[in-house]
């Protein structure tokens, strides 16, 4: 049988009446009639038929109700209930952390309402986090809109819809809500809740109840980090004010609680006790707030807690004195223990009632230590004066403890009577109790105390254990943490001066470096001296600790230091006040004083640091380092778990590198994969509301007003949300926040000004968006401002980074404020566009002409107005809801930024690397041209790696289109190439066309990839944006290159076969005739019928063949007068340079140019300057200019004498092309010297005619060669043989077949498989070569060869890279690629790659040639080779004598040439198995080693100071660099006084006073600090680091004496730290300086 569940409807009429105060009031249980919900409770809170009531909650739509589900709703509390409803079951047992609640997630940035029950804690949980007012009003949207949907489905008229409202019972109680969040929440979230409703002045917890356990917990732990400010009566006069926290402040309480029915609105009165007329709040939930009204289910017994706080006005304060005010929810009679608390720790207890008739007893028997004040309504049918008056002479109260709301009292005069009650009770007050002081009378009571747990009280009892040492915090800060003292900001000191060298004055800057480097050192050993302290080992003993004891002890540590602080700094706030006006130097030492007196948990974190990083200075071996090598991951694990961590220690104006880099390495670790971070940043002037608004946009716990001065930047990291995480591609957002620029506290200091710049630069630096706090009501404050910030942006500009930004103006609360602004907006781009010009004038950037050429900004986009944070007058003002939602659609606003941003999320170590390059650039004072970052060095390594992939594969196509083009213009006229083109000119033409077409798409297509990869989001390709013009000039001038060498090649291809031509003709028609004779003579002897022996026939031959050589013309082949070509191309060459060289050149003939190594003395030069420019000559050396001219020679020298050689080996003829390639050569190189200005015409001349005459000699050698060999008679002659065995076998009419095809493979076919592999092995090699790292890029083969020679330890070899660097690389290069070609079968690989090719095509042409079947041998022969005519350059003269005298069966010969033609491949297999390497090189037509070179040589310049080469990629950069400069002792640099070496680096020059002079600066002294002005194509860093150099001073110290007697001078005098650095730190330095990870 099924039990019938009564519905709600039946349930509502069990009541007829209720009183407001019972609808507020409510337990579950309760059933609504018109007024509200009433239902008496049992001692639990429980009604009689409550398991009716959970049937009811419970039951199914569908009415069916199982026994299994009544069951189920039996045996279901309360509390389990509503926890199932809310979707909070789970965090009942895992309680919610803060670091759940404050994740980002997809609510975040949508305003979607609370759909379901499960929704309302998050809502409330968002709104709250936010400190939004509105966060109590909590419901669901599918019950209001059920609601008004069926209402307006209604047309009708309905008067019982009219009567009966929408039922309250459908919906949650706020107090339900929030006690449920209380009970499900950690000691941590708790406590934020409890924070965050203090400062909406919501009512908070107090007493927690537990419905379940029938336990109420005091919430001691929730309240500890309320903090309040009020000024009581007292100090109205004097301004001063009261500030601590909550929990500690002895205050009046006073309490409100309910006996039995009320027909008063208890918590609705209490809100209007508590506000003026001025404004109003409603602190308690009440039954007409929404909500408001619905059957509370688990908040019954409930005792909330709210202070009045007076701010010093009579006027306005209700109270003079402040006072807590405790409300109970439920009846007391339900809840003694909670009515007993609150009689024994309140001054007053205020009893609202209706009727007492029945419990008087609760009344009397109590144990009072409170007055009691009985509080009715006398309007009220239910009101009986007898049980008033019983009950009033049991208690012993007088007239003035009874307050009647009597007839025609109207709420204002009750609440009146009721606040002047109060106010004498509060004046007159005898009790006054803190709420930490409460905690024994719990104990007593049996009541929980939330700090009770083991893990709070321990972490108590350590942070106690430290912060009651603290006496004086000066004192406190030398004897317990001195590593961050003095010491600390000397090391600071050491460390700027190293970049910026400002006192370096006229010492000898590496030795001064080295100084302060050992000067470093012993800070490192005086902090190492220190024991660590005892304040310290208690500190790491308790982080150490398990996770939940470490965040109380944390927060134990912060809560004690902040009341510390406070004390303190009032005190010197108070003095600052008075001496204000007076002297300065008294406001300074305050100012020192308020620096030195600030103390919080992040010195404690300071000093740890300093500890790890005085450590690291230690053997790594030694146990003290050892034992601290924990101490970064502890700190990763804090930051993980949600505590900020300093970033910069702003007392020092400092980080702690290695200490920071170490703890968010050890967080990369913690959460690797899971890594990305996006940054947001908030700057602005001090106490504009910086750290409240990142507080209230992200639910975080910034310090603020706690009375200390922080400064430097703190960061925190909060989680993403699995459902964010895809649209923003990061896992976590790092929040930083900053001390305020300007600040008033730390103007006094020295260097605020320039901490302020640092701190700017740094944050922006570091950030995606950073929120700019600006006030435009004070216009010098905010161009200050806006000069720092401006600059901080410009600076990112520069070097890659794009961060975005808002500008936010608070205090601006008027709906028409964005209209009205207009004009400020227009101000303030006014203001940026000023500020950008004058930052761009100090950068020399002035290309920056405004604010939107540094970033995208729009005034309209960019501009935040934000009204004043508190509504009203604090400190009772709650937060002003205006507020709260003007930050969160900020904080949408940047969410949806982030989400729609180009650039991708940083990983963690990525942004370990930004902040490392970024301060050690703002350490130097000019940041632009001293940034280094090796994401910056990375992402242009990748692009340089991807641009040469694309650079190669476009050179590769171009070499397999030459090499095809070459072969068909020598096969030209042959009966190889068939073409309708006869004149040589028009296929000329032809091929140049169809080369623009390649070449063009080609450009296209690299200009396309080009494109394509700046459009990725990975790999942080933004960062190099600015080099993608450079690379897209570099594809397009590497076009134009390529077609000019490939124009160069067919014109030279041409010239040969133009050549040839005329030779061919004379050849083959000499064969002809012979072969006429030949058959004449078989003719002949086959007439005689007679058997001729061999000699018979040989005799015959002979007569016949000296008979025709006799009779047939052999001219002479012409050969070409190359002293007179060479030097009319030469004086052409010159010509443009005027008389004066055609006069230098008239001095000497070629013929005598050459003979020996070149020798350059200038002695017309010097005389020339001797006459005019005498003073010039003191500072201008003649010698160092001749050594350097001479060097550029020897290069030139080398590079021409390699051209002549490779021309030689070809054995073509000589060619005008070949000497104007030569002087081309030498006209480009001397362009590109750097000291180009200062090549004398002499010099140019006696070099061209050094070389001229030199290739002259060689040229002559070559063309008497190429004569001899295709000497007509000569040619003729080498095929006598050939001819009388082709006439002896048609004679004795022999099968021809198989010699015949021998004879064709052997002769045709091989020597031009031979070529054709000669000639595709080159970019083959190349290729491979670039695979390896070496060879990748310039930067990484500057390492490859400077790491090498590090390994070699040869000062020889050092010697000749630094004075012979073209020479020494090619060799180099050479060496490489004979050591990787001969370990393995790579070589091997490619031969047989092309040899196969080649096979396939003969193969492929015999089998066509055969499908044709003309039967007659010569056409399969012209089929054969036409066939292969574009691929296999087929020896006309071979072919010639293979051609006649051939009386071979088409079929047979078909059949043996394709046997010949696979003993051919085997035997080339085999020969390709044997061949030297160096052999193979030799005879290649593309050299591997000279196309390396000229890729990874680049443009070839170097640095004007120490000569260290280029490596910027792209041959159009706009500007050179190179990662490791050296010290100018290396390149002969000596001191003009004693001749030593030099030790300086040009990397330190740049950023010292010094001056230098050369020939570019006329050889008068320039700064080096402007050395862009005389080298603007040279940007030189400073070092990365004080190690990045260490590499060329391991060189110079370890073979200063051996340098020193090459170059005939006196050794260097090395600084002493130079002499430590050891062969591995080299290796590392060289690490650090090409980033090499």
């Amino acid at each position: 049988m099924t039990e019938t569940t009564p519905t709600m409807e039946e349930i509502s009429d069990a009541e007829s009446f209720v009183d407001c105060e019972e609808l507020e009031d409510t337990p579950s249980t309760l059933c609504s009639d018109s007024k509200g919900d009433f239902q008496q409770t049992d001692a639990s809170g429980k009604a009689p038929y409550n398991e009716n009531l959970n049937q009811v909650s419970e039951e199914p739509k569908n009415k069916k109700t199982s026994k299994t589900v009544q069951t189920s709703a039996h045996t279901r509390t309360q509390l389990e209930g509503l926890l199932e409803d809310l979707g909070l079951e789970r965090h009942y047992t895992e309680k919610l952390s803060l670091s759940t609640i404050l994740q980002i997630d997809e609510k975040t940035i949508t305003d979607e309402p609370a759909k379901c029950n499960s929704d309302l804690p998050w809502y409330f949980l968002k709104k709250l986090m936010m400190v939004n007012v509105v966060a109590r009003n909590v419901k669901c949207t599918s019950v209001c809109e059920s609601n008004c949907d069926a209402a307006s489905e209604k047309t009708e008229l309905n008067f019982d819809d009219l009567f009966n409202g929408p039922h309250s019972g459908d919906m949650l109680n706020p107090l339900d809500i929030i006690t449920a969040l209380f009970l499900c929440s950690d000691g941590f979230v708790q406590q934020e809740m409890a924070l965050k409703m203090s400062m909406c002045q919501f009512a908070v917890p107090l007493l927690l109840p537990n419905c379940d356990s029938k336990q109420c917990t005091l919430m001691l732990w929730a309240l500890r980090d309320v903090v309040k400010k009020y000024r009581p009566q007292s100090l109205s006069e004097s301004k001063g004010f009261i500030e601590n926290r909550i929990v500690v402040s002895e205050l009046p309480m006073i309490s409100f609680v309910r006996l039995g029915e009320c027909s008063l609105s208890k918590s609705e009165i209490l809100n209007m006790l508590l506000n003026n007329t001025q404004q109003y709040h409603n602190t308690f939930v009440h039954c007409n707030l929404e909500c408001g009204d619905s059957p509370r289910r688990i908040s019954n017994g409930l005792a909330e807690i709210t202070w009045y706080l007076p701010c010093g006005n009579k006027n306005m304060d209700v109270f003079s004195e402040p006072v807590a005010v405790a409300n109970l929810r439920g009846d007391i009679a339900s809840f003694e223990t909670q009515f007993s608390f609150l009689c024994q720790t309140s001054e007053a207890v205020f009893v609202f009632f209706d009727n007492l008739d029945s419990e008087c007893k609760l009344l009397i028997n109590q144990n009072h230590k409170a007055q009691i004040f009985l509080v009715g309504n006398y309007q009220s049918q239910r009101f009986s004066v007898d049980a008033l008056k019983k009950v009033a002479t049991e208690l012993h109260l007088t007239n003035s403890n009874i307050l009647l709301k009597a007839n025609h009292m109207n709420d204002a005069d009750f609440v009146k009577k009721l606040q002047n009650t109060i106010r004498d009770v509060v004046e007159n007050s005898k009790m006054k109790m803190g709420i930490e002081k409460m905690a024994d009378i719990a104990h007593e009571l049996g009541i929980r105390v939330d700090e009770d747990c083991s893990e709070c009280q321990t972490a108590k009892k350590n942070a106690d254990a430290i912060t009651t040492e603290i006496q004086d915090i000066f004192s406190y800060k030398e004897a317990q943490l001195p590593l961050q003292g003095q010491i600390w900001k000397d090391l600071t000191c050491l460390e700027k001066e190293e970049f910026r060298l400002r006192n370096v004055g006229s010492k000898d800057i590496e030795k001064y470096k080295s100084d302060l480097q050992l000067q470093k050192t012993k800070l490192r050993k005086k902090q190492n001296s220190y024991d660590m302290s005892n304040a310290m080992s208690c500190f790491i003993k308790a982080i150490s600790s398990p996770g939940i004891e470490r965040c109380y002890f944390l927060k134990w540590m912060r809560m004690n230091l902040d009341n510390l602080s406070r004390e303190k700094l009032s005190g010197l706030r108070e003095q600052y006040k008075k001496k204000y006006k007076e002297n300065k130097e008294e406001i300074k030492d305050i100012d020192r004083q308020l620096s030195n007196s600030s103390l919080g948990t992040e010195h404690f974190f300071r000093e740890m640091g300093q500890i790890y990083e005085a450590s690291l200075s230690l053997p790594e071996t030694d146990p003290s380092r050892q034992q601290l090598q924990h101490l970064p991951r502890l700190c990763a694990q804090l930051l993980l778990d949600g505590f900020p961590i300093e970033l910069v220690d702003g007392d020092a104006s400092n980080i702690p590198l290695r200490w920071v880099s170490d703890v968010l390495s050890q967080l990369n670790d913690l959460v690797c994969p899971k890594n990305k971070i996006l940054v947001v940043t908030v700057l602005g002037v001090q106490s504009t509301g910086k750290s409240t608004l990142l507080n209230t946009m992200f639910g975080v716990q910034f310090a603020v007003s706690s009375g200390r001065c922080t400064r430097g930047a703190f960061m925190l990291l909060i989680r993403i949300n699995e459902d964010l995480k895809k649209a923003l591609n990061c896992d976590f957002m790092v929040i930083i926040d900053t001390e305020g620029l300007k600040s008033q506290e730390l103007a006094q200091l020295a260097n605020s000004h320039e901490h302020d710049n640092e701190l700017a630069t740094l944050v922006v630096g570091l950030s995606d968006i950073t929120i700019i706090n600006i006030a435009m009501e004070n216009s010098t404050e905010m161009k200050d401002i806006l000069q720092i910030v401006v600059h901080a942006f410009l600076r990112m500009k520069e070097v890659g980074k794009k961060p975005k930004c808002q500008f936010v103006h608070q205090n601006v609360s008027d709906v028409s404020a964005h209209e009205k602004n207009l004009r400020d907006r227009k101000l303030l781009l006014e203001q940026l566009n000023e500020m950008t010009q004058a930052a761009a004038k100090m950068e020399k950037k002035e290309e920056n002409k405004s604010f939107t050429d540094v970033m995208e900004y729009s005034p309209d986009t960019g501009n935040w107005y934000i009204p004043g944070l508190w509504n009203g007058n604090p400190p009772m003002a709650p937060v002003n809801a205006g507020y709260s939602e003007a930050v969160y659609e900020l904080k949408k606003t940047i969410i949806q930024t982030l989400v729609s941003c180009e650039s991708s999320a940083n990983k963690i170590l990525d942004f370990t690397e930004w902040m490392k390059s970024l301060w050690n650039a703002i350490k130097h004072e000019n940041f632009i041209f001293s940034f280094r970052n090796s994401l910056v060095a990375d992402a242009y390594m990748r692009l340089c790696t991807e641009f040469n992939k694309w650079e190669w594969e476009f050179k590769k196509e171009m070499y397999t289109w030459m090499t095809n083009a070459e072969t068909k213009i020598s096969n030209f006229g042959t009966v190889a190439l068939e073409s309708e083109i006869s004149d040589m000119e028009k296929y000329l033409l032809l091929l140049k066309s169809e080369a623009c077409t390649v070449l063009s798409k080609w450009e296209t297509k690299i200009l396309e990839n080009l494109e394509q990869y700046f459009k990725q989001t990975e790999g942080h390709v933004y960062l190099v944006e600015g080099y993608r013009e450079d690379f897209a000039n570099s594809a397009k001038t590497f076009r134009r290159e390529m077609k000019n060498s490939v124009f160069y090649q067919l014109e030279v291809a041409a010239d040969i076969r133009r050549g040839m031509a005329g030779i061919d003709r004379i050849k083959e028609k000499h064969t002809k005739e012979l072969e006429g004779r030949v058959c004449t003579l078989i003719e002949e002897c086959r007439g005689k019928k007679v058997e001729m022996t061999d000699n018979e026939l040989d005799e015959e031959f002979d007569k016949m063949w000296n008979r025709t050589v006799n009779e047939l013309s052999f001219p002479e082949l012409k050969a070409t007068n190359i002293i007179t070509s060479v030097s009319h191309c030469l004086r052409d060459n010159l010509s443009h340079k005027g008389s004066y060289v055609c006069e230098l050149l008239s001095q000497k003939s070629l013929e005598h140019c050459g003979l020996v190594p070149f020798k350059y003395t200038a002695e017309g030069f010097s005389n020339k300057c001797k006459k005019t420019f005498d003073k010039f000559l003191k500072v201008f050396n003649i010698e160092e200019h001749v050594r350097a001219l001479e060097k550029i020679a020897d290069s030139i020298i080398d590079a021409c004498t390699q051209v002549v050689t490779d021309k030689m080996k070809r054995t073509n003829n000589y060619h005008d092309t070949y000497i104007q390639e030569i002087l081309h050569m030498i006209d480009e190189r001397l362009k590109n010297n750097q000291d180009v200005k200062s090549i004398e015409i002499e010099f140019e001349v006696s070099l061209k005619q050094h070389i001229c005459g030199d290739a002259v000699r060689q040229f002559q050698k070559m063309q008497k060669d190429f004569l001899h060999e295709n000497d007509p008679y000569r040619c003729l002659s080498q095929n006598k043989e050939k001819f009388r065995a082709d006439f002896k076998d048609l004679f004795n009419e022999q099968d021809q077949c198989q010699k015949k095809a021998e004879e064709f493979t052997e002769c045709c076919f091989r020597p031009a498989v031979e070529d054709f592999v000669n000639r595709s092995l080159g970019p083959d090699i190349t290729g491979e070569m670039q695979t390896s790292f070496e060879f990748s890029t310039r930067m990484f083969f500057q390492y490859s060869i400077l790491l090498d020679l590090l390994s070699k330890k040869n000062y020889v070899k050092y010697l000749k890279y630094i004075r012979s660097y073209e020479k020494y690389v090619k060799e180099w290069i050479l060496d490489r690629i004979v050591e990787h070609l001969s370990n393995g079968s790579k070589m091997f690989e490619f031969e047989d790659k092309h040899l196969q090719s080649s096979i396939r095509s003969i193969n492929n042409a015999i089998n066509k040639a055969k499908t044709e079947k003309s039967g007659n041998l010569k056409t399969f022969v012209k089929n054969v080779c036409q066939e292969l005519g574009d691929k296999l350059v087929i020896s006309q003269d071979a072919l010639g004598a293979f051609m006649i005298l051939n009386n071979a069966d088409q079929e047979q010969f078909a059949h043996w040439l394709t046997e010949c033609v696979k003993d051919m491949e085997h035997t080339l297999r085999e020969k390709f198995k044997e061949t030297n390497i160096q052999m193979i090189l030799q005879a290649l037509h593309v050299k591997p080693q000279n196309e390396l070179f000229i890729k990874l040589i680049g443009c070839g310049k170097q640095c004007p100071f120490c000569e260290a080469p280029c490596e910027a990629g792209g041959k159009e950069h706009k500007e050179h660099c190179t990662s490791l400069h050296r010290p100018e002792g290396l390149g002969m640099a000596k001191w003009d006084g004693t001749g030593k070496l030099v030790t300086d680096i040009c990397t330190s020059l740049v950023i010292s006073d010094g001056c230098f002079q050369c020939n570019a600066t006329k050889s008068e002294w320039h700064p080096y600090k402007s050395y862009t002005d005389i080298f603007p194509d040279w940007r030189i860093a400073p070092d990365k680091s004080l190690e990045a150099s260490d590499y060329w001073k391991y060189v110079l110290a370890k073979f200063n004496n051996e340098i020193a007697d090459i170059y005939n001078l006196k050794p260097a005098d090395i600084p002493e730290t130079w002499k430590k650095v050891t062969d591995k730190q080299a290796e590392a330095s060289l690490k650090e300086s090409f980033n090499i990870k």
